[in-house]
This record gives structure tokens, C-alpha cells and sequence, in this order.
């Protein structure tokens, strides 16, 4: 590691900051209010996202900013914590929260640090490292974050349109006041993780876990594991569990062979990146729709990590029918016989649906969805991708009855639910160089729109 390398690139970025430090005055009036200070806009979540928004938002003079995050420092977001990938599954060359300054980019930085030959050498970054990177890029930016903050409720005051942040701490409860709130609370920041009820309802809850659960994989040495779902995260989670010494894996999945296409890598390219958003309801749904079907395959890497092992196999066309405990053994009913197992994985996925986040769940009856908006052609359905928030252009929760809840155009929602209305945007990497963008341009202007009394001349400074 080269410790003066990464000296001179943090001197290289303050550098190419104040270069670039046009128009250099804040904005943005304060608003007082009764029970203390009001910031102009709280981000939920510190991770890729999250910072990516607040150094947007300080580029732009919006600098009454605060991020926060309920998890330690250096554990915001996936990466060191239920990610079980060996690698990123982005190509290393992939750029998002550099917001366009060179010495920003991940390249930039592991370059500084491990040098040129390193980076040449590399294949994909490995994702502790994209945390190290992620630690750097908040460490070196200055961005405000306080940790050990959970958002737990959102109260909107209908008298001035500030929304009442109810956070939790280790101290207790406390008050944070906010005009404008980012969501960016990652894959399962607009719903929930989904295990089945054929498997909550009748296997111990110590006896199986969902892919994005804390596993203890040295427990499990010696013992079965079955592993529900096919896409990238079940493979990570049954190659962890191989390399500590189970017994043996069997992945089932329902569909008749393994994805082969990833679409993921398809979008990435601008027209699709940065004008997804801009097309009709019935061309957004028929992409996305299309995209979601096709699903994300195991990156070729993460199958061979699989596969190696003579104690692995996958069950294609093996739909999990019915399970029982029998004695000290989970007993699955599949078209190709009883499995019989110690403990399970379940890979599958999440469900997209505002109730289930407590933050808004008190207004989610509010929030239009896409059902409440469009009607998809006959034989054009889909049930989970029907009940995503349909959002306002950036990224704002729109109202499922116009004029009955106008605060919802102060909660932004940069997370995974994006997806239909927005596209690779909010909680991908891949999308963050446009998604960004979008976000920060339409917060700067809606907080421009509602000041722009104090510019009028004759009352503003000119």
C-alpha cells in the first residue's frame, strides 16, 4: 500500500474541486422553526448512494446536508456485512460516484493505493475493497454522516411543509427536521425481504435463513444445506457455504435451466442510463418487465465457485411444493423427489410494497403505485412489478390522490424501487453516474421553486 500515493490524490481531489468551484457561493436561505434546526435535506443511508447524493448536493451549495445511517461506521450497505460474492459483479472500469472528477473514480483510488500494475493485473474489485473505497470517498469529501441513526418514523407538518424525522439512537429517541428526504436505503429500501410462508410457517426460525441474513456458515460444517432461488446472491451464499465445510448443497430453482443473459449488462449505455425515465409508461413497463423476466444470472465466476465442489449440485426445473419437519430433518417435497436437509437458504429476492417500511408506513396508503397509474395490456401483467411506487421525475413518491398528501414530493426515493419509473438507477452502481444526476438536479430545483420570493429583486442582496 503506498500511503503517500493516496496523500497526493487527496491533495489531487481538493484540487480538482476548486477548479471546478463555479458558482462558489451557498444558496439556500435558512428556515427557522420552534423545535430547533431545519436541514435542507437528510439522506437515509450511508452507502454508495447515500454519499454519492450528499457530494452532489455540496457540489451545488446545498450544503446544509446531513446523511445518516443506522449501522457503525464502515458497515453502511452490503458490502462487509450479508454480501457473499467474492468480487463486485460490475466491471472494474465502471465509474458512478466520482460524479465526473477523475481523481475520484475507483480507478483512481486503487491505483493510488496499489499501484498502476495492480489495477492492470486486476479483474474485478473485490467488495471489501469497494467499502475501503467507499470509507476513503466519505472520509475525504468531509460528507456529514452520523452513524448509529435509525430513521423510524416520518411526520409531515401540514403547516409548513417540514417533514419530523423520528430517529432512533443508542441514546434514545430524537428529533431531526427536514424540507427535503432521500431514501437511500438500498435493494429493500421500498419494501422487504420475502421468505415464502410454506417455509416461515414450518421450519424453526434458527433451522433457515434469507440470503440477505447474517449466516454463521461455520455452524453449518457437516450439515445439508438447501438452497431456494437461481439468481447471483443464492450461488454466493451456497459457494460460502461450501468453502466452510458443509456436507453437501443442492440449489433448486423453478425455471427449466440457469439464467444465461444478464441484462444488467445490457442497459449500460447512456440512452438507456440517462433517458429511461423519460419514455412513456407503456415503453417503461414493457422494458422492465421484459428485464425483470429474464432475471440476473450468477456471473461466470460465482458459478465455477459452485460447481468446483464434487458436494455441490443445482436442480433446474425443481420447484420447492411442500416442506415438513420430520424428526431433526427438513423433509422438501419437489417434482423430483424428497430432499432432505439441515438447513436452508432462501434466495428469494424481496417484495417491493411501501407498507412494509416503517419510516412511511403510516402514509403508505398515500403513495401511488404503478396500479394506481396504468393498466398493462391484456397478457402484459406482472403482480410484483404493478405494485412499485410510480415516482415524479426525480425520484419524488407522487400522490395516489392529487392534493391529498403533498409531502410525499419531499421524500425521495432513491432505492431499488426506482426501478420501473426511473430505471439502473437508484441503488445500482451502474446507473449512479445518471440516477445521481437526476436526483440532486430535482432537489436543487424544487428548493429553488419554493424560495424564490426571498431572490425577488428588492428584497434579495443584489
Amino acid at each position: 500500500m503506498r500511503d503517500d500515493g493516496l496523500a497526493a490524490l487527496e491533495a489531487q481531489v481538493a484540487r480538482d474541486l476548486t477548479l471546478l468551484d463555479y458558482p462558489a457561493r451557498s444558496w439556500v436561505p435558512p428556515r427557522a422553526h420552534r423545535d430547533g434546526h431545519v436541514f435542507d435535506v437528510v439522506i437515509v443511508g450511508g452507502g454508495q448512494a447515500g454519499l454519492a447524493t450528499g457530494f452532489g448536493l455540496m457540489r451545488e451549495k446545498v450544503g446544509n446536508i446531513l446523511v445518516i445511517d443506522r449501522n457503525p461506521v464502515g458497515r453502511e450497505g452490503p458490502w462487509v456485512t450479508f454480501a457473499r460474492m467474492v468480487t463486485l459483479r460490475t466491471p472494474k472500469h465502471l465509474t458512478g460516484p466520482d460524479l465526473g472528477i477523475p481523481s475520484l473514480t475507483p480507478r483512481a483510488w486503487y491505483e493510488a493505493k496499489y499501484g498502476a500494475d495492480a489495477w492492470a493485473a486486476l479483474g474485478k474489485l473485490p467488495r471489501e475493497v469497494w467499502q475501503d473505497y467507499l470509507n476513503w470517498y466519505r472520509r475525504t469529501l468531509n460528507i456529514p454522516v452520523r452513524n448509529g441513526h435509525d430513521l423510524i418514523r416520518v411526520d409531515p407538518e401540514e403547516e409548513t411543509g417540514i417533514l419530523r424525522l423520528t430517529v432512533e439512537t443508542a441514546e434514545g429517541e430524537t428529533l431531526i427536521l427536514a424540507r427535503k428526504l432521500v431514501l437511500a436505503t438500498g435493494i429493500d429500501g421500498a419494501g422487504r425481504w420475502h421468505v415464502p410462508d410454506f417455509i416461515r410457517g414450518v421450519v424453526p426460525e434458527e433451522r433457515y435463513a434469507h440470503t440477505s441474513e447474517y449466516i454463521d456458515f461455520t455452524r453449518l460444517r457437516g450439515k445439508r444445506i438447501g438452497v431456494l432461488g437461481a439468481g447471483a446472491s443464492a450461488f454466493d451464499n451456497a459457494g460460502t457455504a461450501l468453502e466452510a465445510g458443509v456436507a453437501s448443497v443442492d440449489l433448486c430453482l423453478r425455471r427449466p435451466d440457469i439464467p444465461r443473459v444478464n441484462p444488467y449488462r445490457w442497459m449500460e449505455f447512456s440512452g438507456f442510463l440517462g433517458h429511461f425515465a423519460s419514455m412513456g409508461d407503456l415503453n417503461r413497463w414493457r422494458y422492465m418487465r421484459h428485464i425483470f423476466d429474464l432475471n440476473q444470472p450468477p456471473p461466470q465466476d460465482t458459478f465455477h465457485r459452485c460447481v468446483q465442489h464434487a458436494n455441490f449440485a443445482f436442480h433446474t426445473a425443481c420447484p420447492w411444493e411442500w416442506l415438513r419437519m420430520e424428526g431433526e430433518e427438513i423433509h422438501v417435497g419437489t417434482p423430483k423427489g424428497v430432499m432432505k436437509f439441515d438447513f436452508l437458504v432462501v434466495g428469494t429476492g424481496f417484495i417491493v410494497e411501501a407498507a412494509f417500511r416503517p419510516e412511511v408506513a403510516p402514509f403508505a396508503k398515500d403513495i401511488a403505485t404503478w396500479a394506481d397509474r396504468f393498466t398493462p395490456p391484456k397478457g402484459e401483467g406482472n403482480p410484483l412489478l404493478i405494485r412499485y411506487p410510480y415516482l415524479g421525475d426525480a425520484f419524488q413518491f407522487t400522490e395516489r390522490v392529487p392534493g391529498g398528501a403533498p409531502h410525499l414530493a419531499n421524500i425521495h426515493n432513491f432505492t431499488f424501487g426506482a426501478t420501473l419509473s426511473m430505471g439502473l438507477s437508484g441503488a445500482s452502481i451502474s446507473g449512479m453516474k445518471y440516477g445521481v444526476q437526476r436526483l440532486v438536479q430535482g432537489i436543487v430545483r424544487d428548493l429553488w421553486l419554493a424560495d424564490q420570493d426571498h431572490f425577488q429583486i428588492g428584497r434579495a442582496h443584489v
